[in-house]
């Protein structure tokens, strides 16, 4: 019982005063039923006598109603909660878990699928919380109906009521046994839902790459393994469960067998009316019928706690402490003090080991390096995606481990590589970054990065919608618009993760274009590929092992001869025979 109520509070939340008035007026509602068996046994036997006493009858019929007029209050009670306030626990509970995820560190949330995360939003949230709600006032009709009618058969007749009250608990092994398998399977099957949920999304949204490589269909093996695996759980969970509940049933059966064996006996021996056998027997098979349904009780119940322990996960979460929540930014220049960070705790070796570097404010500081040097680690670290293991990283000489992450946003506009736009117009998605801003501050952006002239081209405008995840769009106008809501922004930092990379040379020119508006007296910190782009930046530096190995202007790298140069003649040795091929 304790196991339920803890289970129950956690869901009901801000609303467990009214949960708990609900709770009481079940708990009211399954007296009054149990009472009012006892009262029919008493109405039975008096009706069953050669001589009626018509006064004592109606006093028993009236407390026959009066029970069961008491029983329907308190089960209007039940209702009126569970379909008045429980769909507000759901809001409420999903609400909570928004905020949770919210100010979750980016590095956890990565972790999360977001089939799995869909999975704990929607179905999860809702098991929880209508089946525990459900649950909750059935467990309490299970363990008082029977108490109190074993009590009534006692008082009428101690015989029969001494049979039940000895063979009944025998089922109950049965039960903490179904109680047992259906927790571990049920968590199972719950796990299995998650993963099953996330191949799902995977697949759909990878489904042109499917379709080309042939592994769409019955081919597409990851996503037939979790289908087949969650077949094959909640198959093993549903026959852990089968056995233990018929014997558990059967073990009830046999115990309302043995009361009315007793009770014949005791008719054949003229030491019990026949009507009053019949009553005792009616209350006993609704003693048994509560106890009955326990096995699928218990199955709904852990299949609610499972679910309640996935969302436990997520609101015991912890975000990232913050030293000085009144922080504010007021200068922008970057700098990182010996910074030391892995991704994983297990991880041997460091994504970054020991980086220092300072770019002062309103300066252009470039990134180079090989693919997974450190490099966009950098630019996620700016914006608090996480705590370094050592070392600092600061923002106007304040450390980011003092500023609450909402104010580190509130500095950085952010232009990634990989685009993603929401299912909504263009308009709102450029509007993202200031809610509050006019469609002419909307236009303005847009004009600046390049989006206005291919928007007047759409039929719909500003009021396009550019489709899930900007599908409509082609990637250079995807990047314009991301650009464009950057610029809205006017934050005073940007971080640029080569914007530029997957573009063909009419988009890479647009974009550039955009790009220049974007930075524009900004503090910019860009990662490059291409270095022919970062030539005129104020300090490059290359990272390579998670190191900064090197650092200075373009000529002067260049003239070191170090890696920089190595990584430049590269390049531009690539591009020369590109041109003699054509050529030729």
């Amino acid at each position: 019982m304790k196991r339920l109520v803890r289970l129950m509070m956690l869901a009901a939340g801000s609303r467990g005063r009214q949960f708990f008035a609900a709770l009481r007026a079940s708990v009211v509602g399954s007296v009054a039923q149990a009472a009012a068996y006892g009262v029919l046994i008493g109405l039975i036997n008096e009706l069953a006598q050669p001589e009626v006493d018509r006064t004592a009858a109606w006093s028993w019929f009236a407390a026959f109603g009066a029970l069961y007029a008491v029983e329907a209050v308190c089960r209007l009670s039940e209702l009126r909660f569970h379909y008045e306030e429980w769909a507000r626990v759901m809001s409420d509970l999903r609400l909570g878990l928004g905020e949770k995820l919210r100010a979750m560190p980016l590095r956890d949330l990565e972790q999360r699928a977001a089939g799995d995360l869909g999975a704990l939003v929607g179905g999860n949230v809702a098991t929880a919380s209508m089946g525990a709600s459900q649950v909750a006032f059935l467990f309490v009709q299970a363990a008082v109906v029977p108490v109190v009618l074993v009590g009534v058969l006692l008082v009428v007749d101690w015989r029969i009521g001494l049979v039940l009250l000895v063979t009944l608990p025998a089922a109950v092994p049965f039960v903490r046994r179904i109680q047992r398998r259906s927790g571990e399977g049920l968590r199972l099957v719950n796990t299995t839902d998650a993963e099953t949920a996330s191949r799902i999304v995977e697949y759909v949204q990878g489904l042109p790459v499917l379709r080309a490589t042939g592994q769409a269909g019955p081919s597409s093996k990851r996503l037939e393994h979790a289908l087949k695996r969650q077949t094959h759980v909640m198959s093993d969970t549903q026959k852990s469960l089968t056995l233990p509940s018929i014997v558990a049933t059967t073990a009830m059966q046999v115990a309302i067998v043995a009361a009315v064996a007793v009770g014949a006996s005791l008719v054949l021996k003229a030491d019990m009316s026949a009507p009053l056998l019949v009553a005792l027997t009616v209350a006993a098979v609704k003693l048994a019928e509560p106890l009955a349904n326990v096995a699928s009780m218990i199955a709904v119940f852990d299949l609610a706690d499972a679910s309640l322990e996935r969302i436990a996960e997520v609101m015991d979460s912890e975000p990232l402490p913050v030293g000085d929540p009144e922080a504010r930014l007021d200068r922008f220049d970057i700098e990182f003090r010996d910074v030391t960070f892995h991704y994983h705790a297990a991880a041997a070796e460091p994504v970054l080991n020991d980086a220092s570097f300072r770019s002062p404010a309103r300066s252009l500081t470039a990134l180079v390096g090989p693919s997974g040097s450190g490099k966009t680690t950098i630019s996620r670290l700016i914006t608090r995606y996480a705590d370094p293991e050592s070392g600092a990283v600061l923002i106007g000489g304040r450390n980011l481990r003092d500023v609450d992450p909402k104010e580190i946003y509130r500095s950085v506009a952010v232009v990634f590589q990989d685009v993603y736009l929401f299912d909504d117009t263009i308009r709102a998605n450029i509007a993202m970054a200031r809610p509050d801003a006019s469609d002419a501050e909307v236009e303005a952006a847009a004009r600046a990065a390049n989006v206005h002239g291919f928007v007047t081209r759409l039929p719909h405008g500003y009021e396009t919608r550019v489709g899930e995840i900007g599908g409509a769009l082609s990637g250079g106008e995807r990047q314009r618009i991301s650009i464009a809501r950057a610029i809205l922004k006017d934050a005073p930092i940007v971080l640029l993760d080569e914007p530029t990379a997957a573009l063909d040379s009419e988009s890479e020119v647009a974009v550039q274009e955009a790009i220049d508006a974007l930075v524009a007296d900004k503090t910019v910190l860009v990662i490059a590929h291409r270095l022919s782009t970062v030539v005129r930046a104020d300090q490059i530096l290359v990272v390579d092992d998670g190191r900064i190995v090197e650092r200075g202007g373009h000529d002067e790298l260049l003239q070191s001869g170090g890696r920089y140069a190595d990584m430049w003649k590269a390049q531009t040795g690539v591009r020369r025979w590109k041109v003699n091929s054509a050529s030729a």
